[in-house]
């Protein structure tokens, strides 16, 4: 059944990130609610961003291209989010990148450049 298929997401504001998955036929406006019991914030004073762009309370997911083919648990959806400020104006989005891995040490890059040699 389709309509039932499984969207997995993840939603970046500032250092958090945070994994949920959601129907693709969820609305905008009860993803929030999940992203409340998350975080404590109201759904009213948070935005979410698909590509930069607001996404509508009274949208579903897949109005967004969030479908079960495209947001996968191995490789979710990921999503912005913002919240509203005391002055009543939502933040601009914040997301701060995740950590690169360390470089290789050079006993592990050998092996690496052996593995390459191999290959070809």
């Amino acid at each position: 059944m389709a309509a039932g298929m499984c969207v997995y997401l993840m939603i970046r504001r500032k250092k958090t990130t945070i994994f949920t998955d959601a129907k693709e036929t969820t609305n905008v406006s009860e993803l929030k609610k999940i992203i409340q019991g998350i975080t404590k914030v109201s759904p009213d004073s948070q935005r979410l961003y698909k590509d930069d762009r607001v996404m509508e309370d009274n949208r579903c997911l897949a109005d967004y291209g969030l479908i079960s083919t495209t947001a996968r648990a191995q490789s979710p959806a990921s999503l912005s989010l913002t919240y509203r400020m005391e002055n009543g104006e939502f933040e601009s989005i914040d997301i701060t990148p995740l950590s690169s891995p360390p470089e290789l040490p050079d006993v592990m890059k050998g092996q690496e450049a052996t593995h390459d040699t191999s290959a070809n």
